[in-house]
């Protein structure tokens, strides 16, 4: 189960819309083998699209190497879905390289609400997780 800060999903959400009509992405970083993000890392849509991410490569490298040097993972890797559900499509599906991410889904299809959900994605195989705010 993932568990959230209140003000992480606000900064997610507030990203989400920002970056809307595009998909925005990002990351909640945290302790290595933690189910609790502590730090927002928003990222930037290298692909600019409405229907798909890319991190920039040079950027997630860079992340990378930050991450090591704190001894933190990614424990979260966001993005939004600017017209359709907060499900994964098939290519999120096929980007999904860490196993021991929780993938948080935003839509940001209706203007007035926002739909948050979280996944596991290993081998290809989706599962939905509950996900608590506090």
């Amino acid at each position: 189960m993932l568990t959230i800060r209140r003000d992480l999903v606000e900064a997610m959400v507030k990203h989400a819309r920002r970056d809307h009509p595009d998909e925005a992405c990002g990351v909640l970083a945290g302790p290595q083998g933690s189910d609790r993000p502590e730090r927002f890392i928003p990222m930037l849509n290298s692909a600019r699209s409405m229907t798909f991410y890319e991190f920039d490569s040079g950027d997630d490298i860079r992340l990378h190497r930050e991450l090591e040097s704190r001894d933190e993972e990614r424990v979260v890797i966001y993005h939004s879905h600017t017209a359709t559900e907060a499900y994964p499509s098939r290519r999120d599906i096929d980007i999904a390289g860490y196993p021991e991410a929780h993938y948080v889904l935003i839509s940001t299809r209706d203007p007035d609400s926002d739909e948050l959900r979280s996944y596991r994605i290993i081998d290809g195989e989706v599962t939905e997780e509950p996900v608590v705010v506090e």
